[in-house]
């Protein structure tokens, strides 16, 4: 699940979660009250009591920003808590609307209808225990392979083929540590592709940042076309002075509004990248000088790749002719049905695949998460491989 306040921004992001933690709580208490009357006081008490500890949790895990296992087990079982409570709201929610049709279509009295159903209700908290473990402890770890073909007009026989693999906001952190990060390069480069992209968030932890940038490097022999790193909001916050530091050192085309020729054929490849614009009011006019400096002498018969850790960038791309843009940030919601995506349309682009014109535009689900949770939306290892059109 993705949530716009950025992590670490203080008293706003603590003020923010205690009244959506309030707001959960309050909508729990007047749906169960509906359904089982005054049977739930005693376990609502507790609930009380665990939502309080949630911020007070929240507040030193994520306000302070430790890490660490004591971090990890904490922010785990507040994210399994806080989700089983929106499972149940959804499900009593729904309960209480098939009561009361089916009330109202059999002419039930009220008290039979809502003693029947209030018996057969006490399912839905298992199921929405269910979710929430599994969700929490299950899925999030389990990555799935996607393969797409991009079909590009007059590609070229040398390009045909060209594949590259995709990894996006991984959020090295209390939820995905180094270990995890090699298991996932491994197994990644086992696919034999041409190159990776990283479409930002892969640096959240500044403790690891020096030997995450090492590790990275240590692949590029097993991508023979290079790996192409941009960066993304959560860089910003870990700092960029020392994340430069850090790819100085290595082979990694660290993409900072500029590009790099990956392949001289009949229609040259040229992967972009540009950086995330940190001032929200000032967006749109950074993504346009962004885009424009990255695509700035690329040949105008050029195969363009751009990547934009915001996936808005495809507004700015198609101008330029981008044929593709690789973007993440949105992590697809982290909550989904049948590749649908089921949190708020906080985001235009949210989930998968999107076209403006001749650009195309892929949103990667993500490989990590800073709230430890997925259900319906599995972390990913996308590849796509180049197609004449």
């Amino acid at each position: 699940m993705y949530v716009i306040v950025k992590r670490g921004s203080g008293m706003g992001f603590m003020v923010i979660v205690a009244v959506g933690i309030s707001l959960l709580h309050i909508v729990g208490h007047i749906l169960q009250r509906q359904m089982w009357g005054e049977r739930y006081e005693r376990l609502q008490r507790w609930g009380l009591v665990l939502n309080i500890a949630s911020i007070f949790g929240l507040g030193v895990c994520w306000g302070r920003n430790y890490t660490g296992l004591m971090a990890e087990l904490v922010l785990q079982a507040i994210a399994i808590w806080l989700m089983l409570q929106i499972f149940s709201i959804g499900l009593l929610a729904i309960a209480l609307l098939i009561r009361y049709i089916y009330g109202r279509c059999r002419q039930v009295p009220v008290d039979e209808s809502r003693r029947k159903f209030a018996k057969g209700a006490l399912v839905l908290p298992c199921i929405a225990a269910g979710a929430s473990f599994y969700g929490s402890l299950v899925e999030r770890n389990e990555t799935v392979l996607r393969s797409y073909d991009v079909p590009i007009e007059k590609l070229g026989e040398k390009l045909e083929g060209f594949s590259i693999a995709q990894l996006s906001d991984i959020h090295l952190g209390p939820f995905l540590d180094l270990d995890m990060l090699q298991e996932l390069l491994e197994r990644t480069a086992k696919q034999q592709v041409d190159a990776l992209v990283i479409t930002g968030d892969l640096f959240d932890n500044a403790g690891t940042t020096i030997q995450a940038a090492r590790l990275v490097d240590s692949y590029v022999e097993r991508f023979p076309y290079g790996i192409y790193y941009c960066r993304g909001n959560h860089e910003h916050f870990r700092g960029i002075a020392l994340l430069e530091t850090a790819l100085a050192e290595t082979r990694i085309h660290n993409l900072v509004n500029n590009h790099a020729l990956v392949l001289q054929a009949e229609r040259p490849l040229y992967i972009a990248g540009v950086d995330y614009p940190r001032q929200r009011e000032q967006f749109q006019l950074l993504q346009e000088a962004y885009t424009a400096m990255a695509m700035e002498d690329i040949p105008s018969d050029a195969v363009k790749i751009l990547l934009a850790h915001h996936p808005d960038f495809i507004k700015t791309a198609t101008k330029y002719n981008a044929d593709l843009v690789l973007s993440g940030h949105t992590h697809g919601g982290q909550l989904g049905c049948l590749g649908i995506p089921l949190t708020p349309p906080v985001f235009k682009y949210m989930r998968g695949w999107y076209h403006e014109g001749k650009t195309a535009l892929y949103v990667h689900c993500g490989n990590g998460s800073w709230f430890p949770f997925r259900l319906g939306c599995p972390p990913e290892i996308a590849i796509f491989h180049l197609k004449n059109k």
